[in-house]
């Protein structure tokens, strides 16, 4: 659900993941954005827009534009992949957050690192490792947008956050992103993921 000051749009998403590497997202409504398909291998995405049958690779430049319009980034798409290997960590404290012991970690992208951000704090909760809540930072170490987690609970016989809430610093806007269900028991290959299945699930 994506809200603005003037109106509220809500997108529905069918999502497919194999590992960190892996994704295929198919919006489902919707109608005028029915069947566009997007790929994610490692650190590349292809967008499949159907009105004209066509996919697009999405270049570096575009990273950081908005993810279907709403407050995610296509760089949250893919930034999953290079948390180990693009940043350096570190545990700067810890905190009780919404009732979870939870620490306090550091990411600092290294310097041959292309990431976005120019700093990322996460919230993780010391008992079960979930995430809680993750702040990035600009270039200028400005804090930019919070990303909130809630309404832990089980699904796919996990604990996990089942709402996910994005908001840029100073502004009225925000989008939640709520999973309704996940397995996680499913049997899913690398070759599902591939710009000719991103076609074929539209048809």
């Amino acid at each position: 659900k994506i809200e603005r000051p003037r109106y509220t749009r809500e997108i529905a998403l069918r999502a497919w993941a194999l590992g960190q590497d892996f994704s295929l997202v198919l919006v489902t409504s919707p109608a005028r954005d029915e069947g566009t398909v997007f790929l994610k291998r490692k650190s590349e995405i292809w967008n499949y827009i159907p009105s004209v049958d066509r996919v697009i690779k999405l270049p570096p430049s575009m990273m950081a534009q908005s993810w279907m319009g709403s407050d995610f980034s296509n760089d949250d798409l893919v930034r999953d992949t290079s948390l180990l290997s693009d940043y350096s960590h570190k545990i700067v404290d810890t905190e009780n957050y919404n009732g979870r012991q939870a620490w306090i970690i550091e990411l600092t992208p290294l310097a041959e690192a292309a990431i976005v951000w120019g700093k990322v704090k996460m919230w993780i909760c010391q008992k079960d490792f979930i995430q809680l809540r993750t702040e990035n930072y600009d270039q200028n170490n400005t804090l930019a947008q919070v990303l909130e987690f809630s309404n832990i609970k089980e699904m796919g016989g996990r604990n996990l956050p089942s709402r996910m809430v994005m908001s840029p610093v100073d502004s009225e806007q925000f989008t939640v992103l709520e999973y309704q269900k996940l397995d996680f028991n499913i049997e899913i290959k690398e070759d599902f993921f591939t710009q000719r299945n991103m076609q074929r699930l539209h048809r």
